[in-house]
């Protein structure tokens, strides 16, 4: 059975990692059944931090394809990325397309797969913010309502599509497998911890001493990439201006995405946080590390909010709402927006408030990919 996997940014690269694996497995315990997987990278993220390291850290093979989109507009993008995926889909006549999370790779991969009439399985399917602003909210409504298998990570995106008259049965197989990069944080946790030297790079610790250096080195770790942020500068002044003044006490660290940099050059805010520690974006594995052993996070990611609550960090959420409400409970994500004054507000209390344990298998157990991998070898 013949399957495409279209990817194009990494947070769908390390969930590519994750199911890949799954197939891997699948393969050697079957004579039947068994799944040949062709890798379709767009290129929407293509510098080395943000795309090359990905696949050589995860050990994810040499893409079969790579369309060289780049950046641009969202039409723009998104055209050129549905060109080329109808291209490869009329040439290897797959029997299912499988898309990630809610880019603009998953939208053209959705699209191009559903004009062919072939069909699409959405991985990270019925998240909702209910905020049509983001790009990333139209980019997963419409490849839900074009998918035919949604795998959900949490019983909130089940009922979320069930709101929309998406529900399990003849038309669609919608199921709560649980969450994919909650299998991989499973997977590479230990391994970060032994082959990442990010923490003796930036002068925060060593390997062999965590607990004892990270009492008298603490850090906060910062990540700032969504264009609702970045791309308006009173937005971005406003956050820099909070981080700066947290800076006085403890370092902030904050990996600069491409986007945010140079909205950051543009708008001429390089020099507004002089005490925020900029570094270039890092690997998967040291990413991994740096949010283990931070004091406190704040973000407006969504896979970096999750990780948070995993690793038991508190996190400060960098928007006005979040797809992962489940974080939310129990006080280990706070929704802070972006106002200097609000997120200082909120520094203080995440300092005094006591946090309760979390929620068991909220996202899962660990097994999603596996349980993926499954129902699709189940239709070939």
């Amino acid at each position: 059975m013949k399957i495409v996997t279209i990817v194009g940014a990494r947070p769908q690269f390390i969930k590519a990692a994750a199911v890949g694996r799954a197939i891997e497995a699948n393969n050697q315990r079957r004579s039947f059944s068994r799944i040949q997987e062709i890798l379709v990278h767009t290129g929407q993220h293509y510098d080395f931090q943000m795309d090359r390291v990905f696949f050589d850290e995860l050990r994810l093979p040499t893409p079969d394809y790579h369309l060289g989109v780049g950046s641009g507009s969202h039409a723009k993008q998104t055209g050129l990325m549905l060109e080329g995926i109808e291209a490869v889909l009329l040439k290897e006549k797959p029997r299912i397309v499988v898309v990630y999370g809610d880019t603009n790779s998953t939208l053209a991969g959705a699209l191009a797969a559903a004009k062919l009439n072939l069909p699409v399985a959405h991985v990270e399917a019925g998240l909702r913010s209910y905020n049509r602003i983001m790009p990333e909210e139209i980019n997963r409504l419409v490849a839900d309502h074009l998918s035919t298998l949604l795998f959900c990570p949490t019983r909130q995106a089940v009922h979320n599509l069930a709101g929309e008259g998406i529900e399990d049965g003849d038309l669609w197989v919608v199921k709560n497998v649980g969450d994919v990069m909650y299998d991989s944080v499973l997977y590479y946790s230990e391994l970060a911890e032994e082959k990442s030297t990010i923490l003796q790079d930036l002068g925060l610790g060593a390997p062999s001493s965590y607990t004892e250096r990270f009492q008298t080195v603490p850090y906060y770790l910062a990540t700032l990439h969504r264009a609702e942020n970045t791309d308006h500068p009173h937005r971005l002044r406003s956050v820099l201006r909070a981080l700066d003044e947290i800076g006085r006490d403890i370092p902030v660290i904050l990996p600069l995405h491409p986007r945010t940099k140079k909205m950051m050059k543009v708008h001429q805010l390089l020099t507004v946080g002089k005490r925020i520690r900029l570094i270039d974006p890092v690997s998967y594995l040291s990413m991994l590390v740096l949010e283990k052993n931070a004091k406190l996070i704040f973000t407006d990611s969504g896979g970096v909010q999750r990780e948070a609550y995993w690793f038991k960090v508190p996190c400060l959420t960098l928007r006005e709402e979040t797809e992962w409400v489940e974080t939310l409970r129990n006080g280990w994500n706070v929704l802070v927006g972006v106002e200097t004054k609000r997120i200082l507000e909120h520094v203080s209390q995440v300092k005094k408030k006591k946090r309760t344990g979390k929620e068991a298998r909220i996202f899962g157990d660990g097994r999603a990919s596996e349980k993926i991998v499954q129902m699709i070898a189940g239709r070939g």
